[in-house]
């Protein structure tokens, strides 16, 4: 898109510190605090589950390092759909960028922040509307198991929508006025949460509640006892929705100073502190509570978290309400850092003439994609009022891999595409760990596909849903000029 030599632009103010807290925090959420316990149910053994929690980790951090040498090439706002412009056209950037609007970032910003919002409930319990109020639902469609549901739920847990809806607010709003102010909240709270996390640890570790006989306790499991692979591959996909997030640090690359070494340094680093962090914490819960713990207090109560059960055998209540604090704190800071990074995918969109106009507008004073953030925040909003956001975020799942598998395979393309290009990094292995990574999305998008052919077919809808847009906004953009030749 062409601009005015003199219109503002976004700058850069983040350095690598704040970079690396960022993708902390655009990782780190809930799922490290209560993962374990679904895991525990399916796989049945700690030595398993941590085997999954270590692969989920090593195949995120072969993306990192794959990704890290597309980011350190391009690095421009708007991070994977500038890079699939450059790899496979506008058509398929467009794509990805209307699908993390559509479900894959906005749903993530209303799952986490509701996430943050049962938390305060479960504390101090939220107002609710009467049920002649929450009982109104709206566009019924069928589910497998031949039960209806609906699209649209709008007055039900009418409380913590509002207090959802709020965080996204406020979160905007500080993200509007300045990167600056979402990059100091990231790394205050992403630094917050690690000491905390490794202090429970060591606390765990030192607790006269731990015992090695737990570790090595395991039961039997007919999933396990049936096919140990696929038992395996359902404990990473559990695992894999904690380690999500980790490319949207490169969304933000025009405003990361020295953005071709500090992001792919931050990626590296990053992912690997968060993979650390992970084993640390799920194998000290696994050291104080046995699996077959786990296990009774989940069954007894299906929103139990272990995080919470270990700290009240180890400090009583006031440890658990330390960890219930944690978790505020971890879900706050993983809100603010997924706002603050994924409007400026659709910025870029925008610059291109392939999204809303208003959304390629940087505010002159405080240098950011108000206009994107704006947007972001309302459809994250509606999404909480619709109470399907958890739905839509599993039907897309399988979508989000496709995506990172096209991003790996990337790196053959830009080789042979721009190889005379500077790479200030290159991936470590290549071509063995992009080709590895490739293979396990195409493994996890076929086994999705085979396995759940209904959330499958319904995300390749949602992704479909973007082509009138597609039409219409690339026709204007000719018209306008603002499409630039692709070679």
């Amino acid at each position: 898109m062409k601009q005015n030599a003199n219109a503002p632009r976004l700058e850069p103010t983040l350095g690598l510190t704040t970079v690396v807290l960022l993708v902390i925090s655009s990782i780190i959420g809930s799922g490290v605090f209560k993962k374990v316990a679904p895991m525990s149910e399916d796989l049945g053994s700690p030595s398993l589950i941590l085997l999954c929690w270590l692969l989920a980790g090593l195949v995120s951090w072969m993306g990192a390092l794959t990704n890290a040498e597309i980011a350190g090439m391009i690095a421009d706002s708007g991070g994977q759909y500038v890079y699939f412009k450059r790899m496979y056209g506008r058509f398929f950037a467009f794509l990805y960028g209307w699908t993390s609007f559509a479900v894959i970032q906005c749903a993530t910003i209303a799952s986490i922040a509701y996430v943050f919002a049962g938390s305060v409930h479960s504390i101090w319990p939220l107002p609710e509307l009467p049920l002649s109020w929450q009982n109104m639902e709206f566009i019924p469609y069928a589910l497998e198991d031949g039960t209806i549901a609906h699209v649209f739920s709008p007055f039900k847990d009418a409380g913590i929508k509002l207090l959802t809806i709020g965080l996204i607010t406020l979160l905007g709003v500080v993200n509007y006025n300045g990167v600056k102010y979402g990059g100091f909240i990231a790394q205050i709270l992403a630094s917050t949460v690690v000491i905390a996390i490794f202090a429970l640890a060591i606390a765990g570790l030192a607790s006269a509640e731990g015992s090695w006989a737990n570790i090595q306790q395991t039961i039997t499991i007919p999933k396990v006892e049936n096919s140990l692979f696929t038992a395996l591959f359902g404990g990473m996909l559990a695992a894999f929705w904690a380690y999500e997030g980790w490319n949207s640090v490169g969304f933000i690359g025009a405003e990361v100073k020295n953005p071709k070494r500090n992001i792919p340094l931050a990626l590296t680093f990053g992912v690997l502190l968060v993979m650390v962090i992970y084993l640390t914490i799920n194998f000290v819960y696994l050291y104080v509570s046995p699996v077959t713990e786990i296990i009774a207090n989940k069954q007894a109560d299906p929103n139990s978290i272990p995080a919470v059960n270990m700290a009240l055998k180890i400090f009583g209540q006031y440890g658990g309400w330390a960890i219930a604090g944690l978790i505020l704190i971890a879900t706050f800071n993983c809100t603010n850092s997924t706002i603050l990074t994924a409007p400026r995918v659709f910025y870029a969109m925008a610059k291109d003439g392939l999204f809303f106009r208003k959304a390629a507008t940087v505010h002159p004073k405080f240098h950011t994609p108000g206009s994107s953030i704006v947007i972001t925040a309302i459809w994250s909003s509606v999404l909480v009022l619709s109470g399907n956001f958890d739905q839509l975020t599993d039907m897309l799942i399988f979508a989000a891999f496709i995506f990172y598998g096209a991003g790996a395979f990337g790196v053959f393309v830009l080789r042979k595409k721009m190889k005379d290009a500077p790479r200030p990094y290159k991936v470590v292995g290549y071509p063995v760990i992009p080709a590895l990574f490739v293979i396990f999305c195409a493994v996890i998008v076929t086994v999705t596909i085979d396995d759940k052919p209904r959330e499958a077919g319904v995300g390749l809808v949602l992704i479909a849903s973007g082509l009138p847009f597609y039409y219409f906004w690339n026709k204007r953009a000719k018209e306008e000029g603002l499409v630039e030749e692709e070679h």
